[in-house]
């Protein structure tokens, strides 16, 4: 009967999650996400990675597109992933509600780091320049954060 309940609760938590962040009035939005600096434990990764969920809770899946543009030491983050559960967990949660991790094929040549290095990173996650893809959705009507 517990558990019932508690699947009960989820489920209604589920429906009216999304309903609750549309009354708050925010709206429709569009954000990029800079990352660009070194993580070194991960902690500050989780720390930003959370902040990109806590915008998603607060506005809701159905109301929001997310980019995370990374570039030069921001693609620490993936290769930390590739050895740290808890920040797969957290990329792959929001890769799942559509946030997409854009990586700056720039910084790739330049430090002579591929894809295998990365976490969960394909040939269409590149774009040219990282900054210039921060520019462009900018100019596209992304609002810019830095966590």
């Amino acid at each position: 009967m517990t558990r019932l309940l508690t699947l009960l609760a989820a489920a209604f938590l589920l429906i009216a999650g999304p309903v609750a962040a549309q009354d708050d009035g925010y709206g429709k939005q569009k954000a990029v996400y800079h990352i660009n600096f070194d993580g070194i434990t991960g902690t500050t990764y989780r720390s930003a990675l959370g902040n990109v969920q806590n915008h998603i809770n607060a506005v809701g899946a159905g109301n929001i597109e997310i980019a995370v543009v990374m570039h030069g030491d921001g693609l620490g983050l993936l290769m930390a992933a590739k050895d740290d559960d808890g920040l797969q967990t957290r990329i792959g949660g929001l890769k799942g509600q559509n946030v997409r991790f854009l990586i700056c094929e720039n910084t790739l040549t330049a430090r002579d780091i591929a894809l295998d290095d990365l976490y969960d990173a394909w040939d269409e996650d590149i774009v040219p320049s990282g900054v210039a893809e921060l520019s462009k959705l900018q100019q596209d009507g992304y609002t810019y954060i830095k966590p």
